[in-house]
């Protein structure tokens, strides 16, 4: 295939093959559910659901695996600070990004594991990272990576070890280097209900451990996609290959990084005070417009968001499904799955998912569309219809499927009233046939009381729904 994709290890775009053919594997770092989901959160959960769209397009199946991380230093403080328990606030939270995902139209994962839930494996990976010569034990409850063990730590963010920052594991005296990272952590006075019992004494995993483990689980040994937020790529990701590949797991062949989200050229975070919190933000547009916005740049670039951000995105999509909308009064789009694509738009996508110039060819086919509504070419209109349609279902913004068609029942509502507006239609052509002027009238006036205006041309009978005008009127 055709299809290349940058890669965060080696620096360059390279070509994509799966380990498996007709298969793909794709981890990727999901939330640690400290508190609501911002639309920070949301650009890598967005623009690897058009990576995985496009893979199970191009290549076939595609295991998605999107983590949930519910045990974290933040989420036992944050809890604390609200005298709730901590699995309790980490649910919550849980419930909210699941909530933040339906509502972006973001795709089920094939699997969402909770770190809580592999604590077992948790263990059998330390035992062998120990039994490698790769980890240690310290103080009872603690155990390291031993970073001097692994030559190769610093590939994946091309950096030497006495150049990089020690690690955050808090006030800790036991380790042999300060760049040394917890695998497992010694649970706190107050954390007991927080902890699990292990052979080196009660305490919980470390953030790292967690995310090696899972991938483990449900790709196996090595897979083909490891991505996740740019912010992520030290120390996270740095860890999580350095612990697996000591442990001899081939681990990601690929790793791809979303850029970062900024507002008025300051990272969003919820720290900094400068988060867009999505239910915040769907007071003020369609959550499909949030969707368009996140799509519409390269998902490499920095994004500068803001409210002229989504007006930007609100106009393209009014376009866009206006003349979606239009053009399935007219005619019924073929099948999506099995229509080819424009060559532009696969070129695009080929090219490390240039969303940005795919959705320059959804425009274009949108521009033919509307000139064949024009001209009343009904067999252009079809096509335009249906490679707009099936371009935007890669991207997940197809008008007439779920969740943008509210019910899911678009395409029949359509084809129920096209077809009895065509009886009526040929009802009316007979009656003026017959000369019967009366009844073709009061046909037509039947149908404009139902909102659907009629026009006679030399082309044929032309039907569409009025549309609303600015006070509420219908256009003529």
């Amino acid at each position: 295939m055709a299809l290349k994709l940058y890669d965060t290890a080696t620096g360059a775009p390279r070509d994509f093959a799966p380990l498996q053919s007709g298969r793909v594997g794709i981890y990727q770092c999901g939330a640690t559910v400290q508190g609501p989901p911002h639309v920070g959160h949301l650009r890598p959960a967005v623009v690897f659901d058009v990576l995985r769209r496009w893979l199970e397009r191009q290549v076939g199946e595609v295991t998605f695996i999107r983590n949930v991380t519910d045990i974290d230093d933040k989420i036992l403080a944050k809890a604390s600070q609200a005298g709730q328990p901590w699995w309790a606030w980490a649910h919550r939270f849980e419930r909210e990004f699941t909530a933040a995902y339906q509502a972006l139209g973001v795709a089920p994962p094939s699997y969402e594991p909770r770190a809580t839930g592999h604590v077992p494996e948790m263990i059998a990976f330390i035992d062998r990272l120990i039994e490698r010569g790769h980890a240690y034990t310290g103080e009872v409850g603690n155990v390291y990576f031993d970073v001097a063990s692994f030559g190769a730590y610093g590939e994946l963010t091309h950096q030497r070890v006495v150049d990089m920052a020690p690690a955050d594991d808090g006030n800790v005296t036991d380790k042999r280097s300060p760049h040394d990272f917890a695998l497992w952590k010694a649970s706190k006075p107050g954390e007991e209900d927080a902890s699990w019992a292990t052979p080196w004494g009660r305490g919980r995993p470390g953030w790292h451990l967690e995310c090696s483990t899972m991938a483990l689980r449900y790709l196996g040994e090595s897979f083909d996609i490891h991505c996740g937020g740019l912010d992520l790529r030290f120390p996270h990701h740095e860890n999580e290959q350095a612990q697996s590949r000591a442990a001899g797991y081939g681990f990601a062949q690929l790793w791809l990084h979303n850029g970062l989200l900024t507002e008025a050229g300051v990272k969003m975070s919820k720290s900094l005070g400068n988060s867009w919190l999505l239910e915040e933000l769907i007071k003020q547009v369609e959550p499909v417009v949030v969707r368009y916005a996140l799509t519409a740049a390269h998902y490499r670039s920095t994004l500068e968001f803001s409210i002229d951000t989504l007006h930007e995105s609100a106009a393209a999509w009014e376009r866009v499904t206006g003349f979606v909308r239009r053009a399935s009064e007219r005619c019924q789009a073929g099948d999506l799955d099995q229509v080819a694509l424009p060559e532009g738009f696969v070129q695009a996508m080929d090219d490390d998912l240039n969303t940005a110039g795919a959705l320059a060819q959804v425009h274009e086919a949108v521009r033919r569309g509307n000139t064949a509504l024009t001209d009343f070419d009904n067999a252009e209109l079809a096509l335009a219809l249906t490679e707009t349609r099936a371009m935007l279902a890669v991207l997940g913004l197809d008008p007439l499927a779920r969740p943008w068609d509210q019910a899911g029942s678009v395409d029949q509502a359509s084809t129920a009233l096209d077809a009895l507006v065509t009886e009526r239609l040929e009802a009316r052509a007979k009656a003026r046939a017959a000369r019967d002027w009366a009844k073709a009238d009061s046909i037509r006036d039947a149908l404009a009381g139902a909102g659907i205006q009629v026009e006679d041309s030399p082309a044929g009978v032309r039907w569409q729904i009025d549309q609303p005008g600015p006070n509420g009127s219908t256009s003529p």
